[in-house]
């Protein structure tokens, strides 16, 4: 069983906190998201957006609440086959540096047993969609820019078409024009491939152009769950300290 489209939203949290070392991490947060919708996780450093990803493939347990994906909570799923339904990107890629491009792609596929033809189909088609030329096949990640690395690691967690995809401050090392690149492309792609994205960052900029809502956290805790036209309106005292920030005092009336 794979996390496959469902009837209700893809993830959801239930009054989900999450403690370690007797540390509370993340609140009681009450969130979902929907198939095809991208969220965006906006905070600060420690404010519990990573926890949360890791809540959501079974790296993390909740201590109080349920965290359901397809409608299942975490806690019932077999962890193997949750993570493998479940695309996941962060920064310069997360790539195995003693694997081949190609190899890095196909990992997850290969262990799904595909034959080797539909693999190397599947490749081709990625390395296409992702706008790479199908010959760095071949290449080891040493051999690639922080661009085309980054670009592999999305089309990694693309490979055996999961229905969900969580991505970790995946484009927050790349130099600024590489990264604006990487964002509008990765929009271009979600809107053909309709996946329930979660994407985390700290970046307001990056967050209004990929977010259909955005979902402010602070120590731990959900602030505003807004979409982003609403969050760029909104009166919140900490939605207005980022829209400052982001543009600055004189411009955020």
């Amino acid at each position: 069983m794979t996390p496959h489209p469902s009837a209700g939203p893809a993830i959801e949290f239930d009054h989900v906190s999450f403690s370690l070392n007797g540390r509370p991490l993340l609140r009681d947060l009450t969130l979902s998201v929907d198939h095809g919708e991208t969220l965006v996780l906006l905070g600060r450093s420690g404010s519990g957006k990573t926890t949360t990803l890791k809540l959501i493939n079974g790296l993390r347990l909740p201590t109080q609440g349920t965290v359901r994906v397809g409608g299942q909570a975490t806690t019932e799923w077999d962890l193997i086959r949750l993570r493998r339904g479940i695309g996941y990107v962060i920064q310069d890629g997360g790539l195995f540096p003693h694997f081949t491009v190609e190899r890095n792609i196909a990992l997850v596929p290969t262990i799904e047993g595909w034959n080797h033809e539909r693999v190397q189909a599947r490749v081709r088609e990625l390395l296409t969609l992702v706008g790479l030329n199908v010959n760095l096949a071949s290449r080891y990640p040493s051999e690639l820019s922080g661009g085309q690395r980054q670009r592999v690691g999305v089309a990694r967690a693309l490979a055996a078409d999961p229905p969900i995809l969580i991505l970790d401050e995946a484009f927050g090392a790349l130099d600024p024009i590489t990264r604006s690149e990487m964002q509008k492309e990765f929009r271009a792609l979600q809107q053909r491939m309709q996946k329930a994205v979660i994407f985390v960052t700290h970046d307001l900029r990056e967050a209004l152009l990929l977010a259909d809502r955005i979902a402010l956290m602070e120590d731990g805790r959900l602030i505003v769950n807004l979409t982003a036209a609403e969050f760029t309106k909104s009166e919140h005292p900490l939605v207005r300290a980022y829209m400052e920030a982001f543009s600055g005092p004189t411009n955020s009336r």
